[in-house]
């Protein structure tokens, strides 16, 4: 059988941009070499988008110029990745892209919209459910509206942080308590987020998380939680499936960018330790979610339990979770009996099915009067 040609898509203008080559190395260290020929792309942190065979990985780590560029064109036909070495032009073949993205310009539904565009099959979710998931007041509206369990929380945007930072301040005070989280709206793996617990440092942290995005939201602290994390795998909305729960026990006072990738003390227990009452709330609740954003491929879905008072509460999904060694995705799944080889094939196939039943759809209408000519 004839190996299907895989482009990795990593790096992007995000504050994950480190996060993301990482995962991609790790997927394509885990992807069938009797199967599938991994073609590593890079994005830069200024945009720049490279293909040079193994050395693209390196060139994003260090940082170093290329002097080959690479593009994908949103027209289709094309079917592949033009790498551009000074003035020769070449197709690398690509029979279906992965992106491994985290963040903006990536996980929010802008390379899922290009890859649309060019009619590609592609793992994990659509464009709406990307951007979806990438932000998080949306989501957890949206999740209100299913009535899927949230911490109470408020949001707002620069331009009225800016002209009414007072008003802001007040009311932030009068709905909630502290400690408070304050989170960038649309970013992920932590970056941006501060845990507060008096007005300064509520000010300080709001001015933090703007640097990342131009809107903020603000979620009442809750205290003496556990962390919960549960997988959603499926080819479509009507058929995921959830992944065994694990637990994450953070050494730092909350599960931030460090305590996730540089704290050798966190620790994920897998599974979980937890009543099988839980264990299946939690998983009900993860293909829920997945329904109501309208989830393909993979989510990962994060929850809060504040064990004296018995509540759950749906902290956040996330539709490109982390592929890093440390990361907990594909630990959720291995200890569900599927080998992260094989998650990669499951993921993979479940872009063609996508793509299949997306190929069905009528894209034009013609009828015998043209209503360019009609009088």
């Amino acid at each position: 059988m004839k190996k299907l040609r895989v482009g990795v898509i990593f790096g992007g203008r995000s504050g994950e941009h480190e996060v993301s080559v990482l995962s991609a190395e790790h997927v394509m260290a885990n992807l069938d070499c009797s199967k599938y020929d991994a073609v590593p792309i890079g994005i830069t942190k200024e945009g720049r988008w490279i293909c040079a065979g193994d050395e693209t990985v390196l060139m994003l780590k260090e940082g170093r110029d290329v002097a080959s560029n690479a593009v994908l064109m949103p027209e289709p036909g094309q079917r592949g990745i033009i790498s551009l070495v000074s003035s020769r032009r070449s197709i690398l073949p690509i029979d279906v892209y992965f992106p491994v993205l985290h963040g903006s310009y990536g996980e929010d539904g802008t390379i899922q919209g290009l890859l649309e565009l060019a009619e590609m099959p592609y793992v994990s979710c659509g464009v709406l459910s990307s951007a979806l998931g990438m932000d998080k007041v949306v989501q957890k509206q949206l999740f209100q509206y299913h009535r899927l369990p949230v911490v109470p929380f408020l949001f707002f945007y620069q331009q009225t942080w800016s002209l009414a930072q007072q008003t802001t301040l007040e009311r932030i005070e009068d709905l909630f308590a502290y400690p408070l989280f304050v989170k960038p709206a649309r970013l992920g793996s932590s970056v941006g987020i501060s845990k507060v617990g008096n007005k300064a440092q509520l000010i300080r942290a709001i001015k933090n998380a703007f640097i990342y995005d131009e809107k903020v939201i603000v979620e009442q602290g809750i205290a003496d939680v556990r962390e919960f994390e549960c997988g959603a795998l499926g080819s479509g909305v009507d058929t995921p499936r959830a992944s065994v729960v694990g637990e994450i026990l953070v050494a730092r006072e909350f599960y931030d960018y460090r305590a996730k990738y540089l704290d050798a003390r966190t620790e994920l227990i897998i599974p979980a330790k937890i009543t099988k009452h839980l264990t299946e709330l939690i998983q009900n609740y993860t293909t829920e979610a997945f329904h109501a954003i309208e989830g393909s491929g993979m989510s990962r879905v994060d929850y809060l339990y504040h064990e004296k008072t018995d509540t759950l509460y749906l902290n956040e999904i996330n539709t490109i979770p982390g592929f890093t060694p440390t990361s907990s995705f594909p630990k959720l799944w291995v200890a569900t009996g599927v080998a992260f080889p094989e998650l990669l094939d499951r993921l993979i196939a479940a872009a063609f099915e996508r793509f299949t039943v997306m190929k069905k759809i009528k894209r034009s209408f013609s009828s015998t009067t043209s209503i360019f000519t009609h009088a």
